[in-house]
């Protein structure tokens, strides 16, 4: 199971899914469940290399792209998410105080903290798009109208990848125009 190449392409699925009005992933969030990606029980199997390979997968994705990425981290830390400093302070998001760890915060939070340049944490964000690795509820942090985008590449390991864009709010009813 190549883990990382699975990851890439959810992501590059994503990117590509175009509806009318999608609004451009400037903030990807993700969520993960190792354990369920190793065919476990959430929650109770986590692998950390398995973070290790879906953070450096998401970062990567993010570089090439040009998108900056929210990892979200388990309930025992509130689902809060770890970015980089900078894109938290663009967006004026609060940063709380904590440092998630494999059994408190997640296998894929942990990765992610130990691999960025100058990691934070905070409480929610607002995202453009999300991809969530075997249920772990990441749509918390979408924008307000976030549309299912159906992946081709659907699993990565054992889980199931849901995912979502989102669009702006579409008002006035059936005379208004929208382009």
């Amino acid at each position: 199971m190549d883990v990382r190449k699975q990851v890439c392409a959810v992501i590059e699925d994503v990117l590509a899914a175009e509806k009318p009005h999608f609004n451009p992933v400037k903030l990807l969030a993700v969520g993960c469940s190792s354990s369920e990606i190793v065919g476990g029980s959430i929650g109770h199997d986590s692998t950390y290399q398995v973070g290790e390979e879906v953070a450096q997968a998401i970062l990567d994705k993010a570089a090439e792209h040009g998108f900056d990425a929210a990892f979200q981290c388990c309930e025992h830390l509130n689902r809060a998410l770890v970015m980089e400093r900078a894109a938290a302070e663009k967006r004026g998001y609060e940063i709380v105080c904590v440092v998630p760890q494999p059994k408190a915060g997640g296998s894929l939070a942990t990765a992610a903290y130990r691999r960025m340049r100058d990691p934070v944490v905070v409480e929610k964000v607002s995202a453009d798009a999300g991809i969530d690795i075997g249920r772990t509820l990441v749509g918390m942090h979408l924008r307000a109208v976030a549309v299912p985008v159906r992946p081709e590449h659907d699993r990565v390991g054992e889980a199931i990848v849901i995912a979502a864009r989102t669009r702006p709010r579409l008002i006035g009813g059936e005379r208004a125009k929208y382009e």
